[in-house]
């Protein structure tokens, strides 16, 4: 039987923390051996931040280290960089021209951003587009995602059910997602209303992937966790917010299931268990930058895994929108 496909993407943008570790590279890990996976790095939607444009090249390299660093083989897996295949942005176009704009305003993450920021650029407003794109250039059948995600996964559906009914053929395939387990959403340390996230203006919310030893050490002494006194170890999001946190990383990094970890730490004080945190996170972080370092020294040998995965890439792409231009009369040369 041959394997489906897996498109899934992760944008270059500085330094990751142990949710992006948690919520998407741990499943690049887990797919690598099931699917034909296709696994993006995709600098083109990075462009919506302006920040991010001064260190691109850097970051890419960065992330690239750290997907071979966790695991990902590219021996089994297809990893690329966006911007390398045009395709996606002529499919991008194509996409654009039966999307309405009433459907985009309605998406979540743009609504948010209008609201936090003056100036929003027309990119932000078009990224599921684009993210639809990336999608269905390559017949696709899962998207793995976080549950932030649901929303973009639904429009691409929606996008490309629209155009197989207005040629009454399956041009594209309908991909469906696999959602991240409980862990996926990282909560910050000392808000535990927000997702954790690498733009947090505290430093002290975020674990990062790069971080060391000591300020890891720090941030989780300081975590927030709750009063109920005698204390007790078990997964409540709602009365137990920084706790479940806390026992969400722990599962992310060891990858054992939540109802094991409350059998083991139960009757655990608070200060017991984040020192049990501390220690995973330290063995975890400290032998996955290792790794890290080794890979990002040689960019030489980064530069030909682009390459490659470019070329296994542009082979799948430039056929698939062969198939989709010529519903439309488009020529491709």
């Amino acid at each position: 039987m041959m394997k489906k496909n897996v498109f899934s993407a992760i944008q270059p943008t500085g330094n990751l923390t142990i949710g992006h570790y948690i919520g998407i590279l741990n499943n690049w890990l887990k797919l690598q051996n099931k699917f034909n996976c296709f696994y993006c790095i995709a600098d083109l939607h990075s462009l919506t931040n302006i920040s991010e444009k001064k260190n691109l090249r850097n970051n890419i390299f960065d992330i690239l280290s750290i997907i071979l660093a966790i695991g990902i083989n590219p021996q089994k897996c297809i990893i690329f960089l966006q911007s390398s295949i045009t395709e996606h942005i002529k499919l991008y176009w194509l996409l654009n021209c039966y999307t309405y704009v009433g459907e985009l305003y309605r998406m979540t993450q743009f609504k948010d951003k209008i609201n936090n920021s003056k100036n929003v650029n027309c990119g932000l407003l078009n990224y599921p587009v684009l993210m639809s794109a990336d999608i269905l250039l390559y017949k696709t059948s899962y998207v793995p995602i976080g549950y932030d995600q649901i929303q973009h996964i639904e429009l691409t559906r929606k996008i490309a059910k629209r155009l197989n009914n207005l040629f009454s053929y399956n041009i594209f395939n309908i991909p469906n997602y696999i959602l991240s387990n409980n862990c996926s959403k990282i909560m910050s340390l000392l808000n535990v209303d927000k997702k954790m996230s690498k733009s947090d203006i505290n430093k002290n919310n975020v674990i990062f992937l790069l971080d060391n030893v000591n300020n890891i050490k720090l941030k989780i002494k300081n975590s927030i966790t709750d009063s109920q006194f005698p204390p007790k170890i078990f997964f409540d999001i709602k009365n137990k917010p920084g706790i479940s946190n806390l026992l969400n990383i722990i599962s992310g990094i060891k990858n054992i299931p939540i109802n094991i970890l409350e059998k083991n730490f139960y009757n655990y004080s608070y200060n017991k268990f984040k020192n049990i945190v501390i220690k995973e996170l330290n063995n975890f972080l400290i032998s996955l930058q290792k790794r890290y370092f080794f890979f990002r020294k040689k960019e030489f040998f980064l530069r030909k895994i682009l390459l490659n995965g470019k070329f296994k890439a542009k082979k799948y792409a430039k056929k698939n929108i062969l198939n989709i231009f010529n519903f439309f009369n488009i020529n491709y040369l």
